[in-house]
């Protein structure tokens, strides 16, 4: 028997070159590893089941189903005669590997449907290549005992990533990498130590964007070698079907409730609606947008406070922040000792949009809340399907005392190792030296390391948007261009052919010679004149003609409106980000009335903001060259193109 890696396992596509597209493997190939996985665990109790099974007849099915599941020593069970290794008859090789399909209880065979498996059995048999491939799988060994649990995630996840490169897809949307999600679960799982190692302790541990449940996977494996006596229920949900099938068999062989994890749009439909986890984890989709779930989030935020989506709506174009709101409401409440998650996003959901936009009332009411425990910047090149910055989000509803009202930022972006193939865009990562020293950082909490880690209040990331008005000033004239323009305005233009004739005669009756800089003496000018010529305007019609008629001036007196209100000239409209905790006044007397006296605030614009400026936060300077070293190696790379130039000519 030959202990599998996704090199040996992927080699089997050799056999299907041909019939199938490189894009086509994955769909022969996995599936038939889960079912050599499945088969491996069920293999020692083979028999008992099936006397179990002969036993059942008759009873009802909850107790025929548990009598199973105890003879087989598993939550799953195969009813079947035949085995992956025994299908009997080489003819009837289909129909046997079908009956060994359906003998698999409902839950099980689920996932075989999730990956349309019978249709790929119809296939390969009629391009004569089931027997082959059938045997391939068959002689691997993957039982448990030969290949743990978290050694399988991996072969699963490195299949896919090739699979979604064959393919053109991207694989990055349906796992994480391991050590990544180490990291992770370490930063949630070290802050409460003390409580996980308590004797048969409990704990949930949720992913609304699965994959294959890597990160399910990881979070159990942690706290089984912490602490053997404690429990992790694993719960989660995921959109692709694929994916969702290899997570639901990573379940059901760890003995977890397969109920857990949930086909279907974590966005559309909380698969887990009623309940709340202590730890959550998610590496939703990066910069993917939610036209498809538009109408169900839009509905589901008009709920107000009840609504996973209330504090506010990201672009359409991107809703990694949905997924962030998602899991801030899913983590237990805190009267009911709290949740802690890690979520894992791009730069973007740290500043995108301004005051009052949804993103930063969505960071505002994260901030506010004192929901934010730390956020840690990871290095670029770490992912599969994008080299972008990412970030991990610490989130938690039970701060320890010490940090709360306050913000952790760690740098971590040169903390990295290369690896030594590339995987996609993948060409980084984190060493388990990189991770200890995340991880210490963060256990340390103040500045103990301001090179790498930073705490901040919740306010100092907070600011007021003021907007800054200037005096408008205008001159006005009837001089016969500007009464043409005023002729087209739109309210204008609209009027009927017999009072436009009327009004461009009383236009016409004013001198076009002087420029009023003053619009109380024009319209002193201009009513009598409209009166004359029989031309009565609405108001709004006729503050279009007298804005028609007029032009900027900075020379001319200020424009007044009603109670002789001072009007703003919106091209000289400017806007101020004031920290919240400087004073308005004193900050616009200081930076603004020096430079425009005129100015004043429209206090009824003023807007607060929320914004999280990493990366300004651990700028560091560096001084440019000297410009004799600069203009030094100029001339020296002059030199070396005129003696090439030399060597041509000779």
């Amino acid at each position: 028997m030959t202990a599998p890696n996704a090199g040996f396992v992927w080699s089997i596509a050799d056999l299907l070159r041909g019939p199938y597209k490189p894009k086509q493997y994955g769909t022969v190939i996995l599936p038939f590893t889960v079912l050599a996985r499945l088969d491996a665990v069920l293999r020692p109790a083979k028999q008992q089941v099936l006397q179990a099974a002969g036993e059942a007849g008759g009873k009802p099915e909850m107790l025929a189903q548990a009598q199973l599941r105890k003879a087989a020593g598993q939550q799953f069970y195969n009813t079947s005669q035949y085995s992956l290794r025994n299908l009997g008859d080489p003819a009837q090789l289909a129909a046997n590997l079908k009956d060994y399909l359906d003998g698999f209880d409902p839950e099980t065979r689920e996932i075989f449907e999730k990956f349309d498996f019978y249709d790929t059995i119809r296939d390969l048999d009629g391009f004569d290549l089931l027997a082959m491939v059938t045997k391939r799988f068959a002689d691997l060994d993957v039982h448990p005992d030969r290949v743990t649990n978290t050694e399988m995630g991996t072969l699963f996840e490195e299949l896919i990533r090739r699979f979604m490169e064959s393919s053109k897809e991207t694989a990055g949307e349906h796992f994480t990498p391991r050590e990544v999600i180490k990291l992770m679960v370490e930063l949630l799982f070290t802050a409460d130590d003390e409580a996980l190692s308590q004797p048969h302790v409990l704990r949930q541990v949720y992913d609304p964007t699965a994959g294959t449940g890597g990160m399910l996977s990881v979070a159990d494996e942690w706290l089984r070698n912490f602490n053997p006596d404690a429990k992790l229920t694993l719960a989660g949900q995921e959109l692709n079907p694929e994916s969702y099938a290899m997570a639901k068999a990573d379940m059901l062989i760890k003995g977890q409730n397969v109920n857990n994890i949930i086909n279907g749009d974590t966005l559309v439909n909380d698969g887990h609606e009623s309940r709340t986890f202590t730890y959550c984890l998610s590496n939703p989709p990066f910069g993917v947008d939610w036209k498809v779930q538009e109408k169900a989030v839009r509905a589901e935020q008009a709920r107000g406070e009840f609504g996973r989506f209330a504090p506010g709506l990201p672009p359409v174009s991107d809703g990694s922040m949905l997924f962030l709101l998602h899991l801030v409401a899913k983590m237990r409440p805190k009267a009911e000792g709290g949740g802690r998650a890690a979520i894992v996003l791009n730069g973007s959901p740290l500043f995108t949009g301004g005051a009052g936009s949804g993103p930063s009332e969505i960071r505002r009411w994260l901030l506010e809340n004192d929901l934010v425990e730390a956020i840690i910047g990871l290095p670029t090149e770490m992912f599969y399907n994008t080299g972008i910055s990412t970030y991990v989000w610490v989130l938690t509803n039970r701060k320890p005392s010490e940090r709360e009202g306050k913000v952790q930022l760690i740098d971590a972006t040169s903390m990295w190792v290369k690896m030594r193939k590339s995987l996609g865009a993948k060409r980084r990562m984190l060493s388990e030296d990189d991770i200890a020293t995340i991880v210490r950082l963060y256990g340390a909490f103040e500045d103990a390391d301001p090179k790498f880690s930073k705490v901040y209040r919740n306010e100092d990331f907070g600011y007021r948007t003021i907007t800054v008005e200037r005096p408008l000033r205008l001159n006005f004239s009837a001089h016969p261009s500007r009464i043409d323009k005023a002729l087209t305005a739109r309210a204008i233009a609209k009027l009927d052919g017999g009072t436009l004739t009327a009004l461009r005669a009383a236009l016409g009756s004013v001198d076009a010679t002087p420029v009023w800089t003053n619009q109380a003496a024009f319209e002193q000018v201009l009513g009598p004149a409209l009166g004359a010529a029989g031309v009565t305007l609405k108001p709004a019609v006729r503050k279009a003609l007298i804005q028609a008629l007029s032009e900027p001036d900075r020379e001319a007196e200020t424009v007044t409106g009603a109670r002789g209100r001072i009007e703003p000239d919106p091209s000289l409209r400017d806007t101020e980000n004031v920290p919240l905790d400087q004073d308005i006044d004193a900050y616009f007397n200081r930076e603004v009335k020096p430079h425009v006296p005129a100015a004043w605030i429209d206090r009824e614009k003023t807007r607060i903001g929320y914004e999280i400026p990493f990366t300004r936060h651990f700028y560091k300077y560096v001084p440019p060259r000297p410009l004799a070293e600069i203009d030094a190696d100029i001339q020296r790379v002059i030199g070396e193109i005129e003696d090439l130039f030399a060597e041509v000519k000779a």
